[in-house]
């Protein structure tokens, strides 16, 4: 699996958990939610994202995205 699906899976395994926490839970778990939809949003335009590359180091294969 490359990077980019990777950090896709990463990113809407997050938002859902977070989701679910804050209907569960607390809303302050949006907090997340929020954090990882600015991150991938700023990743689209600076092509920079902090989970690609600790991926990267742990040898995962590059996509196109974040090569």
């Amino acid at each position: 699996m490359s990077i980019d699906r990777l950090v896709m899976a990463f990113a809407g395994s997050v938002i859902l958990a977070s989701l679910i926490l804050s209907q569960l839970h607390s809303v302050h778990w949006l907090w997340a939610t929020a954090f990882v939809g600015a991150n991938l949003l700023q990743a689209a335009f600076t092509r920079f994202c902090p989970l690609a590359m600790i991926l990267k180091r742990f040898g995962a294969q590059p996509g196109n995205a974040f090569s």
